[in-house]
C-alpha cells in the first residue's frame, strides 16, 4: 500500500513539473522573429534609422527583406513581421518613436571598390559633411555623430565604404506601403586601419531629392 501511495505521489509531481515547464515555454516569448536561411558568419549592420515624413498623418507598413539570407536581431518598436505604423508629417511615429530602429545580421555582399580614409579627429566633420551632400538632415546628421563619433576611437584611421541605396538593396531589400517618392539609404562600411593613404578610387555620392512623401535612413558595419 505504502509503494502505490508513493508511486501515486511521483505521479504527481511528475506532472505538476510537466504543467510548470510548458506554462513557462509558453510565457517565454521570443522578442524578434526567427530567420532559419542565414545564422551564421555574415556581419552585423548597426543602428540603421529609418526616418519617415509622410505629407500628412499616414498608416505605413514597412518590411524588411534579406534576398542573400540574414535576420532582424533587434529593434525598437518590435519588428516581428514588420512594423504597422502611424506616423506624422514631422516625422514622429506612433506618437512615440522618431525613427524605426533595427540591427540585423546579413552576408557580407557590400562593397569595397571605392572609399575614403579619414583620420579619427576628422570623423566628426567627414560625417557630417558626406551625410549632408547624401541628403541627410540636420536632426538625421546629430543623430547619426551622437552615437558614432564617441564609437570610432580605436584607431588612428578609419576606411570607410560607402553603401549607397543600389548596394543595399541587393542585401537588405526595404518595402514601405504606401510607397514613398523618395527614398535615401546610406550605409558606412567602416575598418580600422593604421595607414593614411588608401590606394582605391574616391566613391560618387548620388544625388537625393528631398520632395513629397520622403523617407531616409542611415546605418553602419564595423569590420
Amino acid at each position: 500500500m505504502k509503494i502505490k501511495l508513493t508511486v501515486i505521489v511521483l505521479i504527481t509531481i511528475a506532472l505538476l513539473l510537466s504543467i510548470s515547464l510548458g506554462c513557462k515555454n509558453q510565457s517565454s516569448t521570443p522578442t524578434e522573429p526567427a530567420d532559419s536561411s542565414f545564422h551564421d558568419g555574415g556581419v552585423v549592420v548597426y543602428e540603421p534609422n529609418i526616418y519617415i515624413y509622410p505629407k500628412a498623418q499616414l498608416r505605413v507598413s514597412v518590411q524588411l527583406d534579406f534576398p542573400l539570407g540574414g535576420n532582424v536581431i533587434q529593434s525598437i518598436p518590435a519588428y516581428w513581421d514588420g512594423w504597422q505604423v502611424e506616423v506624422e508629417p514631422t516625422g514622429k511615429i506612433d506618437n512615440t518613436y522618431d525613427y524605426l530602429f533595427y540591427e540585423s545580421r546579413t552576408p557580407d555582399a557590400y562593397q569595397y571598390h571605392s572609399g575614403w580614409i579619414v583620420s579619427r579627429d576628422s570623423l566628426s566633420m567627414f560625417f557630417r559633411a558626406n551625410l549632408s551632400e547624401a541628403g541627410f538632415s540636420e536632426r538625421e546628421i546629430s543623430d547619426f555623430l551622437d552615437y558614432w563619433i564617441p564609437r570610432l576611437i580605436d584607431y588612428s584611421y578609419f576606411i570607410i565604404y560607402p553603401q549607397f541605396s543600389s548596394d543595399i538593396n541587393r542585401v537588405i531589400k526595404l518595402t514601405i506601403s504606401p510607397p514613398p517618392d523618395n527614398v535615401l539609404r546610406l550605409y558606412y562600411v567602416v575598418e580600422g586601419s593604421t595607414k593614411s593613404e588608401l590606394a582605391i578610387p574616391k566613391p560618387t555620392v548620388p544625388k537625393f531629392e528631398r520632395k513629397g512623401f520622403a523617407v531616409t535612413e542611415w546605418g553602419v558595419v564595423i569590420k
